[in-house]
């Protein structure tokens, strides 16, 4: 399967870092579709298949996620303690992309099975180099599993 027309699921409540993170994405020239969830409740019944996220043909699972750990109803840290506890999403590729930068949180990200944590850097041109760099690793040369395989 093609990864550029695999979807990039972005979990970020703030709606300015949102379009900026969308923009810096098609700035970057990474064609694969973005869907956005704007609360940690939402990633979780995304990944669970919950409604109204069960029909995985209008909501497939992510070949990537991009999450931010500052979100309302459940932070990032609860979004990826229970998506790694989901057979077949604890293998999806999980970045954590935030402004925190405090040890606690790097830390404790990786305990829960982050993939990798990243600081959204200040200039768009900084976020547009890193969404490259995101798109060569994960989504070119990373061999990511199939997460339709159980």
């Amino acid at each position: 399967m093609n990864p550029h027309f695999e979807l990039i699921l972005l979990v970020e409540d703030d709606p300015h870092d949102a379009t900026l993170i969308q923009r810096a994405i098609k700035k970057a020239n990474i064609l694969n579709p973005v869907r956005v969830l704007t609360d940690g409740e939402a990633a979780i019944d995304y990944f669970s298949g919950t409604p109204p996220y069960e029909d995985r043909e209008k909501h497939p699972l992510p070949v990537l996620t991009l999450l931010d750990l500052k979100l309302p109803r459940k932070s990032g840290l609860e979004v990826l303690e229970v998506a790694k506890t989901i057979s077949v999403v604890r293998r999806i590729p999980i970045v954590v992309l935030t402004s925190s930068n405090q040890s606690a949180d790097i830390n404790r990200a990786y305990e829960l099975g982050t993939n990798s944590y990243l600081v959204k850097p200040v200039s768009t041109d900084a976020l547009v180099d890193l969404l490259k760099t995101i798109e060569v690793y994960w989504l070119m040369t990373n061999q990511n599993p199939d997460v339709n395989q159980e």
